[in-house]
């Protein structure tokens, strides 16, 4: 199985997050099967909540691209949609992390994501679309992680 979490809080172009989420799915359907796309969520900026919130969804695809090529295509997608990699963490147009691909554990890309097990934003999305999944050699399910969280901020959007 194939996971990408989006995220934006910030506009780009005229265009609000929202949709430029929904606009990167599209674009990513030009080079990827869609399987399953979740509802958009709504959660804090982290690790400054004084930013802007950040809208958040998760999509599972079928690709025949290869990790590290279906990374760089993600990255230019980032690009175009006027992503700048100021400093880490800042506030961006539109984030695209590559969560999970098939069975491979590698370090480059990192698969699966090293820190998607502690992020709510990105577990309620996956387990709208994908409860029982689990990560390469872990014995937990997406539902199982996203009920051990101590907190959970993420709302979902009507």
């Amino acid at each position: 199985m194939i996971l990408i979490a989006a995220g934006s809080n910030l506009p780009f172009c005229g265009v609000d997050s929202q949709q430029i989420v929904l606009h990167s799915f599209l674009a990513i359907g030009r080079f990827a099967t869609l399987v399953a796309k979740s509802s958009l969520y709504r959660s804090p900026a982290w690790p400054d909540p004084a930013d802007p919130p950040y809208v958040n969804a998760a999509l599972q695809i079928r690709t025949e691209i290869g990790p590290q090529a279906l990374l760089a295509a993600l990255h230019s997608l980032e690009t175009a949609f006027g992503r700048r990699r100021s400093r880490p963490n800042a506030p961006r147009s539109l984030d695209l992390d590559l969560i999970a691909y098939d069975d491979i554990q590698s370090v480059s890309p990192a698969l699966p994501h090293p820190r998607f097990r502690d992020r709510d934003f990105v577990l309620a999305p996956i387990c709208e679309i994908a409860p029982n999944w689990r990560a390469p050699g872990g014995d937990q399910t997406a539902a199982d992680l996203l009920d051990s969280l101590p907190t959970r901020t993420a709302q979902r959007l009507d």
